[in-house]
Parts: C-alpha cells; sequence; structure tokens
C-alpha cells in the first residue's frame, strides 16, 4: 500500500491544505471590498498585520498536520536511498530560499495581501527571485512539500504536494486577475481628472 487512505491525518491535512488559501482569498476580498478588517483592527496596515499573524499562523498549522500525515504514512523502499535524501534535501533548500527571499523583497505588506487592503506597491519587484519565477512563493512552498515527502520515503507525501500545487494553481486563477484589477484601478484612479485637479491644489 503506497497510500494509507483509512488515516484521519492524512484528510486533516489535505483540509489544512486547502481551507488556508481558500479563508485568506475570501477574507482579503472581502476586505477590498468592504474594509471589515481595517475599521475592525483599526486601519489598513493593521488590518493587513492581523492578517499576515493569520496567514503565518494557519501554515504552522499546515506544515504540523502535513508532517504527522507523513508520520501515520508506510514508507516505500524505493525511496529511501542517499541520493533520494540529497534530492530532497536540495528541493527543501531551493523551495525554502524563494520563499525567504519573495518576502524579503516584498515586505510583509507586500506579501500578506497588504493590495487587499489599499497598501499598494510603487513599482513591480523584478529582482530575485522574481527574475527567475512568477510565483516563487508557491512554487517555493510546493518544493518544500516535496523535499520533505521524499526525505521521509512517502508516496503519500508525493500525493500531497501533488494536491497542494493543484490548491495553489487554482488559487493562482482568482489572485492574479484580482491584483491586476486592484492596480489597474489604482492605476485609472490617479490619472483621472479629478485627482489631477486635487494634485494641482497641493501644489
Amino acid at each position: 500500500m503506497l497510500v494509507d487512505l483509512s488515516q484521519a491525518s492524512l484528510w486533516l491535512a489535505i483540509a489544512s491544505i486547502t481551507f488556508n488559501p481558500t479563508a485568506w482569498n475570501v477574507a482579503a476580498r472581502r476586505e477590498h471590498h468592504t474594509r471589515w478588517l481595517s475599521n475592525l483592527c483599526g486601519g489598513a496596515r493593521q488590518g493587513c498585520y492581523t492578517i499576515a499573524i493569520a496567514i503565518f499562523s494557519m501554515g504552522i498549522l499546515r506544515d504540523a498536520l502535513y508532517n504527522q500525515a507523513l508520520n501515520d504514512q508506510p514508507s516505500a523502499s524505493w525511496l529511501d536511498s542517499p541520493l533520494v535524501r540529497l534530492a530532497a534535501a536540495l528541493l527543501f533548500v531551493s523551495g525554502m530560499t524563494f520563499v525567504t527571499t519573495s518576502t524579503y523583497a516584498l515586505g510583509i505588506t507586500g506579501t500578506f495581501l497588504g493590495d487587499y487592503f489599499g497598501i499598494l506597491m510603487k513599482e513591480r519587484v523584478t529582482g530575485f527571485p522574481f527574475n527567475v519565477l512568477a510565483n516563487p512563493m508557491y512554487v517555493g512552498s510546493t518544493l518544500s512539500f516535496l523535499g520533505t515527502a521524499l526525505w521521509h520515503a512517502k508516496p503519500a507525501g508525493l500525493f500531497i504536494t501533488a494536491y497542494v500545487w493543484l490548491v495553489y494553481w487554482v488559487a493562482l486563477q482568482f489572485e492574479g486577475p484580482f491584483t491586476a484589477m486592484i492596480y489597474a484601478s489604482a492605476s485609472k484612479s490617479s490619472k483621472s481628472p479629478e485627482t489631477s485637479q486635487k494634485k494641482k491644489k497641493k501644489l
């Protein structure tokens, strides 16, 4: 048996993987339309930091559930080799590098949906790792899942990793166009006659 589907820990991990991006996308979209979290927390930055803490905390819980799920799953002898472990280590380090450098490049508000709170970046980030990958955070996270699965020689981890990428891919279908719409609206607003008149008055 490659994957033990009877283990509750497997489904808990999958549920967490599904819930996290769904929850933060729903919450952030509602914030963009209603400013509910900004109003609740006393400002856009406070609201963004709040959701950042929530996302980070949910990520820690997800990782803990994933590791527990792997512990409860059977190992595969064909994955238990020094070469596979080397590949696992390289994948995990690469993944974490993409995640941490993305966070550094974007900052807290850029990483944790600040644009949904009206905290827009002045210009597109084009340095590493965004000059290598379009979505380094999601790719990096997926590589980390894969590296962990291979390190522990767990076929179930490969199955979960494939599911992680599917969930991220679906999330990107919503996040990408919505984020583009936010910046397009902001650009259009800044070029409107009313905005131009306000700028002239300030000058």
